[in-house]
Formats: C-alpha cells, sequence, structure tokens
C-alpha cells in the first residue's frame, strides 16, 4: 500500500464492510484492503491543529488489522472501546483488531503530528497459522494482544529514542512509496524491526513516568519491578508506597487504562516469555520464578494472555532447548 500524509481535514482508511465490531453491533468493521503484488502494511501521516475536526470527523468502526499509532508530537484524544485516552508527543500506542475506535481531536496549543502504521498479522508471518490464530500468538505482536481488554495500550517511546522511531518510520513510509527493487522484503524488515521496538518499550514504565514527572506511578512501577517475583497483591504494592489499594487503583487506572494487578501480571509475563525462550526451565520452575507458588494457574494466566500454555507458545516461538 503506499503510504499517504492527510492534513486535519481528512484521514483515509480501508473500505468499510458492515459488518459488527466487538460488543457493538452496527459498528462498521473496517476490513484491510488487499492489492495484488504489494506488501499488507500501509503508513499514513497525520497532522492537526487543536479542534480542527480530522480524525473527530471519524464515526466509531472497528477493524480487523493491527493498528499502531506514533506521536511525534502535540497531543489528540482517541476512544478505544469506551475508554478515552489523551495521546501526547512520545507516546507509541496499540489498538487491537476488534476494538471499537471512535477518533477524537488534536487537543492543546500546538498541531499534533501522528504516524499511523497498520497491518494484518500475515505481514509479519507470511508463513503462520490463520490470522485470527497467529495475531494473538506471535511474540513481537503481543503488545497487541496485551491490548485486548481494554482495546488499547500506551507505551512511551523514551526521549532519547524518539528521533530514531520518526526516522525509522519515515524509512518505512519511503519503501512503500518508492517501491525499489526487493521493497517487499524491505517493508517487512523495517515492520518487524518496530515491532522489536516496540516490545522492547515495556522494559521502560517507571523511566516512563519518571520522565512525566508523575512519581506516585513511578513509585508504583519500581514496586512491580523489584518485587513481581514474589506472591504480591495490590495491597503489598499500596502499602509499599504507603497509600490506600483504593487510591492506587483509581489513579493508575486513570493514568494508564489498566489495573495494577493488570501491570504486575504484564511484568511476569514478560519475565516468563524470557525465561521460556533462553533457558530450559520447566513450566513449574518458571512459574515459580515469576511469583506464581501454583503452576496450574500460571498456564491458565499466561494461556490467557498469550492464547496459548508455556509449553505451546515456547514450541511456537521456535526455541529449541
Amino acid at each position: 500500500m503506499v503510504a499517504v500524509e492527510h492534513s486535519s481535514d481528512r484521514f483515509g482508511w480501508p473500505e468499510v464492510s458492515r459488518r459488527a465490531g466487538r460488543g457493538s453491533p452496527g459498528v462498521p468493521l473496517v476490513g484491510y484492503p488487499r492489492v495484488l503484488g504489494s506488501p499488507p502494511v500501509t503508513v499514513l501521516r497525520w497532522t492537526g491543529k487543536p479542534s480542527a475536526g480530522g480524525l473527530g470527523r471519524m464515526r466509531a468502526h472497528a477493524h480487523d488489522f493491527l493498528v499502531l499509532l506514533y506521536v511525534e508530537r502535540g497531543d489528540a484524544e482517541l476512544r478505544v472501546d469506551d475508554c478515552g485516552w489523551t495521546l501526547r508527543g512520545g507516546d507509541a500506542f496499540v489498538i487491537a483488531p476488534g476494538a471499537v475506535v471512535v477518533p477524537g481531536d488534536a487537543v492543546g496549543a500546538g498541531a499534533a503530528r501522528i504516524w499511523v502504521v497498520f497491518f494484518p498479522s500475515d505481514a509479519v508471518d507470511p508463513g503462520g497459522p490463520g490470522p485470527l490464530v497467529s495475531w494473538r500468538t506471535h511474540p513481537l505482536l503481543f503488545p497487541f494482544a496485551h491490548g485486548v481488554a481494554a482495546g488499547g495500550q500506551r507505551l512511551q517511546v523514551p526521549p532519547a529514542d524518539r528521533a530514531v522511531w520518526s526516522g525509522h518510520v519515515a524509512a518505512l513510509e519511503e519503501e512503500l512509496q518508492a517501491r525499489r527493487d526487493n521493497y517487499t522484503d524491505a517493508v517487512r524488515a523495517l515492520l518487524t524491526l518496530l515491532l522489536v521496538r516496540l516490545s522492547r518499550l515495556e522494559l521502560d514504565v517507571a523511566d516512563g513516568f519518571r520522565w512525566r514527572e508523575e512519581p506516585l506511578l513511578a513509585a508504583v512501577f519500581d514496586v512491580i519491578e523489584t518485587r513481581y517475583h514474589e506472591p504480591i497483591s495490590l495491597t503489598d504494592v499500596a502499602s509499599a508506597v504507603g497509600l490506600s489499594p483504593g487510591y492506587v487503583t483509581t489513579v493508575v487506572g486513570e493514568r494508564t487504562g489498566r489495573t495494577v494487578q493488570q501491570w504486575l501480571t504484564e511484568r511476569r509475563m514478560r519475565e516468563a516469555r524470557r525465561l521460556l525462550a533462553d533457558t530450559d526451565l520447566t513450566v513449574g520452575a518458571v512459574a515459580t520464578r515469576v511469583g506464581y507458588r501454583d503452576a496450574g494457574y500460571f498456564i491458565k494466566r499466561f494461556r490467557g494472555s498469550h492464547g496459548a500454555a508455556p509449553s505451546a507458545w515456547r514450541r511456537a516461538s521456535g526455541v529449541h532447548l
């Protein structure tokens, strides 16, 4: 697909088919438009001014492909599965297939500039199983799968890396536009590397809140980082930062769109994935290492997050120990 730049008064998406989106009968589902001979990847650049209309002119819709937004500058509003988000400069935001999206306007004093990359799962793994299976279990697509419960997930790109992110997405756009020899391979390689960059952002959550001068959230994530391997609970996290569980729940939910328990589970699952890929530890040993006393419960939580049991995920990831 050819990359396109869109101003605040127009925004292009694939053709719409009248199928219901998840949990919202009658919401149109946007299908990815296949073009013979072209890689199934699209890059858009959206620039808009506050209250200019832009994305806000689009109606609620869902889509059957994966969407990655990178906010290069400015702020913009977005609603995903009835959860409101204000995206800010440096945010990377992923939207899972089937989520109901209601785009909003640019906000604040300056113009927003947002990169949008969308693609079906076979753009990453052409030889994988059917798309409704592979995108939930592919290691590079896990940030999208993890965001299913809330429809989307926000991650922060460190300030030192933002120019690299902008350059990377611009290079992907340029390959799609120029269509030079072997550009299909180049597009797939650039998309894969972009998803690797995305997957690594989860390692820097607490630092991201320090950059935003949000000490309470940074403290919460410091506790999660240092104690996720223990069988701790929300009460333990709240006690460690000297606040009530209810207050911590409210602040973390409002600022991140997810609960403390969801973040704790994500940290444990990230370490579990690393141990499954890099060691020959049994599933029971991995469970113990990431804070679960009951291996059966760990398997249940891992399956719920990844759509596959730990042993199956290890095999699907191509890990042979």
